[in-house]
This record gives structure tokens, C-alpha cells and sequence, in this order.
């Protein structure tokens, strides 16, 4: 997870590298910056491909706890797309 405060971007891989799944926003539009990386660079995210910082944090409580996604966040899976 890497946030701006407002929103996150929340990435779940199967193993290092590999394209998994992320929370998406669909119904959001525009996009959003300073999402500090851990290598030094600050991204800008489309905001679909982000949710607001307080749904992220409840999802991962909930992914941590229960080894799934809450019921209404919505997931895309980004493992077909990587061929």
C-alpha cells in the first residue's frame, strides 16, 4: 500500500514482480500525485486504480484477518493482463 494521505494505492502479488490484484475506485474519475515510492520516486495514479486512504486501511485490517477482500471493495485482477 502507498498513499498520498487522501487515497492509496493497494497491490497484492503472488510473488515478487508478478502483476497480482489492486483495489480500484469504479466510479472514480481523474487522477492523483505524491505517492512517495520506496525507491525515492513520486508517482500519480488514475484515481479508479485508487481508493480513498480510510477504505484502504479497513480492506487491508480485513485481507490480514480474514485472507480475503471485503464483499464491497472492488478488486481487479491484474494476472491476465501480464502475459
Amino acid at each position: 500500500m502507498v498513499t498520498n494521505g487522501e487515497r492509496a494505492r493497494v497491490v497484492l502479488t503472488d510473488a515478487e514482480g508478478s502483476a497480482g490484484e489492486h483495489l480500484v475506485d469504479p466510479h472514480a474519475d481523474g487522477s492523483s500525485g505524491r505517492y512517495p515510492l520506496s525507491y525515492g520516486r513520486i508517482d500519480t495514479y488514475a484515481d479508479r486504480d485508487t481508493v480513498a486512504f480510510d477504505i484502504a486501511c479497513r480492506a487491508v485490517a480485513h485481507f490480514i484477518t480474514h485472507a480475503t477482500w471485503p464483499a464491497d471493495v472492488s478488486v481487479e485482477d491484474n494476472r491476465s493482463s501480464s502475459s
